[in-house]
């Protein structure tokens, strides 16, 4: 009864983490739209954006979040990804991972999102074809949120054909994760001499994040193998709860020495090239990631156990929310659009009213249309 009492537990822990995962990301997104410096598509028609000053806070406050939450679903995929193929088998997994990863990343590139976004171009008075948006937008085959899936689906695929479960324990230390660190942020800094971050490439594939993101999910994989999914060792967890705050607190100390005033204007050097800005912003990026990823695990089996019927409805829901998202928080925004409010209201406005519809239009579609069966 014990074992299976924690067992749950622990599965719990790791859905509560999804879905706060899920939901920052989908207010973060509704706030970039209406920022200067951008980074989610509403911000190419939008019709108010911050103050230079409110913009610089939110930035300082929640934009090194966004440096490692990507990372970390990586990581709590991994995690999972060795026993999913040892229980399915190679052909049943990959005809799984096709079937839920593949299609909504079609459905949205082909689709949903370039519709989304010519309702909000013609919300902002251009006068556009929805084949316009298709075909004239960068980087061509943008699906919004869902690059994630596609990647993923990629990273699934290699791993069916080249991975071999295996049962035999394997420990991670802490001097591993310093390794695994060092090799992002090396690999990083040679990307982005090509890829500068925030580039776009066909299918929005986000290649300036590639080394992070095959690490975490290496990280992941190994750590099956450790039981990470199950305990992030107490001594591990508080020096990567230390690590990741001393990263993040790094980001504006490290933007105040470049004498960065303007985000949207002088962000150019920190995004790629052989230049010291780029060299310290993948340092932090890389150190938060490693450290910042292991550390919410941790977190979350320590503090977020709870259950009940609303926690696993919210979990089941999670990756429907996360697909749903994109054109949910356009929309959203477009009927906004004449409510007289400053940025700094309207934004978290959407934001709220984004996460709500979003899982609550994922639980539509897990439980009650045939869809579920994807999510």
């Amino acid at each position: 009864m014990t074992a299976q009492v924690g067992q749950r537990s622990r599965l719990t822990a790791v859905d509560n983490l999804k879905v706060l995962l899920v939901a920052w990301v989908i207010g973060g997104h509704a706030l970039l739209g209406y920022s200067a410096v951008g980074g989610w598509p509403y911000d190419e028609v939008n019709e108010v954006t911050f103050t230079p000053r409110v913009e610089a806070v939110l930035a300082a406050v929640l934009g090194p979040s966004g440096l490692f939450l990507m990372g970390t679903f990586y990581l709590l995929s991994g995690l999972f990804t060795p026993g999913s193929l040892a229980r399915k088998g190679r052909a049943r997994f990959v005809r799984e991972r096709l079937a839920r990863l593949g299609i909504p990343w079609v459905v949205s590139a082909l689709l949903v999102w370039p519709l989304s976004l010519w309702v909000a171009y013609r919300a902002a008075g251009h006068d556009v074809s929805p084949w316009w948006v298709f075909t004239h937008r960068d980087p061509l085959l943008d699906s919004g949120s869902l690059w994630f899936v596609a990647i993923l689906l990629l990273f699934s695929l290699v791993y069916a054909v080249v991975g071999r479960p295996s049962d035999r324990p394997l420990t991670i230390r802490t001097g591993h994760l310093v390794a695994v660190a060092a090799g992002v942020a090396l690999s990083t800094f040679a990307v982005r001499l090509w890829v500068p971050a925030r580039s776009g490439q066909v299918g929005d594939l986000h290649v300036w994040w590639w080394p992070q993101l095959v690490a975490l999910f290496g990280l992941g994989i190994a750590g099956a193998r450790a039981g990470l999914a199950a305990h992030v060792p107490e001594r591990m967890w508080r020096t990567c709860r230390v690590v990741a705050f001393a990263a993040i607190a790094s980001v504006p100390v490290a933007a105040v020495a470049a004498g960065v005033s303007d985000l949207s204007g002088q962000s150019g050097p920190f995004l790629g090239g052989w230049r010291w800005e780029a060299l310290v912003l993948v340092v932090v990026e890389s150190v938060l990631v490693v450290g910042g990823s292991v550390w919410l695990l941790g977190l979350a089996q320590r503090r977020l156990t709870g259950g009940g019927a609303l926690a696993g409805a919210l979990a089941r829901s999670a990756f429907a929310a996360f697909v749903v998202q994109g054109p949910v928080l356009v929309l959203l925004a477009v009927a906004a659009r004449p409510v007289p409010l400053p940025a700094e209201g309207k934004a978290f406005l959407v934001a709220a009213a984004a996460i709500a519809a979003s899982f609550g239009l994922g639980r539509l579609l897990t439980a009650h249309t045939r869809l579920g069966r994807l999510f």
